[in-house]
């Protein structure tokens, strides 16, 4: 058998041979009946597995019922529309759902099962098949692990972590507080894997034809394992700050250092096979817009990212304009269908982090004072970055600018105009107060992350900014989640109630409040805590 069959053939196994269940117990056995033997085929060196980790960060597989919906789910109504990126131009379930916080459970736990059914099983199986043979392999899985699961908390809250397949601890949850301290302990094992085996065999890497976030270098890894610490120590500022400060300087210390040119990023790269859902919905579906923040924003700065982002309207009536849609109102026609879709298409690599991420990082690590370094030039390099990211170089104008976000006006339906609530402009001021400096670096950071939603989400409920705009229309249940501060989080699947009720009472004991979108999560204080 040719090895790109025998390739095809077992990823096709592994695929199809999990189920998805609302049980979490089920989750735990690997039913593939692919061995470790049949992974050392025409040595694979588990990289099959690592692949399968890989595409399942930015969720797109055909397990037999399809592709592009698991990821519709998972994040592009959920994290793509509250981090006010994008919002679907169809009236879905007759326009009200996750939109005017009318939360639909199928879509909420597509997460959760997803995760669950397919990733973190391999996940597990990759530790285990590597941990005392394949140092390097070991260290890559730890760095995915966390890359994976840091979404699924920044999602829910609590997670069954530590304790998954651990059947004699009854799959205790971890509080978000305990997962996240283990993340910084699972880093803390990658790049020691990583740092060994480069030191013990410098030339040899069997990796980089599994490689499809990187270019393949274990020493590359290790900087994404570094960044990714400071991703996550800055998550956790203002409940840990001193815990914060020093996983963050251990990031940025760490003798590999950590991504700062311009052309560093964490991408699953389409050249591989994997094909861009959000460019499925966006190009041949027809559900992904512009958002209304978008367009108040990027318009309003007259950002050179605007049409790198989004195209013009094909509706004559606003020929050669960028028009969004405000979410939560509620709309039942499809009148916006002309309005401004995305530039993502099907062979758009998937972006997970960029340089321009870890400079604005580092832009507030200097605000709070735990590095030296000077917070305007960072800020500065972090938009550099991003422009020249997006092939953008004429640059001076922008960061001079004092243009602020524009007002929007809905196309449609004028009550849904409302004046702009983003007032900071792109250019530094080093008399600005802390907060004022802090809305500017996040703001930046969002429009630099795009359209990876669910870190812009995260980071919009850590800090409050971008200042995004509220629903029309508030159809919470009983009202649990405010208008002004918006969803913090996801339930828990619907199905662990009544399928497996003792693992769901021990998940909303870990989460420390009521199940539902207005609880806030460990991390999300409501208070930046500068001072």
């Amino acid at each position: 058998m040719k090895k790109k069959h025998i390739y095809i053939y077992l990823l096709g196994m592994l695929l199809l041979s999990v189920g998805c269940t609302g049980k979490f117990r089920e989750f735990n056995t690997d039913q593939s009946g692919v061995t470790d033997d049949d992974l050392l085929i025409d040595d694979n060196g588990y990289g099959i597995r690592l692949g399968i980790i890989q595409q399942g960060i930015y969720f797109n597989y055909d397990f037999g019922k399809g592709k592009n919906w698991p990821f519709q789910l998972i994040q592009n109504l959920n994290a793509d529309m509250f981090s006010g990126y994008m919002h679907d131009g169809k009236p879905l379930n007759g326009g009200t759902h996750n939109s005017d916080y009318n939360m639909q459970d199928g879509w909420n736990s597509a997460m959760w099962t997803h995760m669950y059914s397919y990733i973190f099983p391999q996940i597990y199986q990759s530790e285990n098949a590597t941990r005392d043979t394949e140092p390097a392999l070991f260290g890559i899985t730890k760095v995915l692990k966390v890359e994976v699961m840091h979404r699924v908390t920044d999602y829910y809250g609590p997670v069954i972590y530590k304790n998954f397949a651990n059947a004699q601890n009854q799959y205790r949850p971890d509080t978000q507080k305990e997962v996240y301290y283990e993340f910084f302990n699972e880093l803390d094992s990658a790049v020691v894997s990583l740092a060994d085996y480069i030191e013990k065999k410098p030339e040899s890497n069997g990796f980089t034809r599994f490689d499809i976030l990187l270019d393949g270098q274990y020493s590359s890894w290790i900087k994404f394992a570094n960044s990714l610490r400071m991703r996550l120590a800055m998550r956790i500022s203002a409940v840990d700050p001193d815990k914060a400060r020093t996983e963050f300087l251990k990031g940025l210390e760490n003798e590999f250092g950590v991504f700062e040119a311009e052309d560093e990023r964490v991408a699953v790269s389409t050249k591989s096979g994997f094909t861009n859902p959000l460019g499925e919905l966006n190009r041949v579906w027809n559900e992904t817009y512009m958002s209304a923040a978008m367009e108040s924003i990027l318009t309003g700065y007259d950002d050179p990212r605007l049409k790198v982002y989004f195209e013009t309207c094909t509706d004559k009536a606003y020929a050669g304009e960028y028009r969004g849609i405000r979410q939560g109102t509620c709309f039942a026609h499809n009148h916006y269908a002309g309005l401004s879709k995305l530039s993502v298409d099907q062979s758009t690599d998937a972006p997970l982090m960029s340089s321009a991420e870890i400079w604005f990082l580092r832009a507030e690590a200097a605000l709070r004072g735990w590095i030296p370094e000077d917070e305007e030039e960072c800020y500065q390099n972090g938009i550099k970055a991003s422009l020249h990211q997006r092939g953008i170089y004429q640059m001076d104008d922008y960061l001079n600018s004092e243009r602020t976000a524009a007002d929007f006006i809905d196309t449609q339906d004028p009550e849904n105009n409302i004046p702009a609530r983003c007032l900071v402009s792109p250019k530094w001021n080093p008399a600005d107060d802390k907060e004022i400096k802090l809305e500017k670096i996040i703001t930046q950071k969002w429009i630099a992350l795009f359209p990876e939603g669910c870190e812009a989400w995260a980071e919009q409920r850590r800090t409050g900014y971008p200042r995004l705009f509220p629903v029309r229309f508030n159809h919470s249940r009983n009202g649990c989640i405010d208008t002004e501060t918006m969803v913090r989080r996801l339930n828990f699947p619907g199905t662990l109630q009544t399928e497996d009720r003792e693992q769901y009472l021990a998940l909303v004991e870990a989460l420390g409040g009521p199940d539902h979108g207005g609880t806030r999560l460990w991390w999300d204080t409501g208070n930046n805590s500068l001072d």
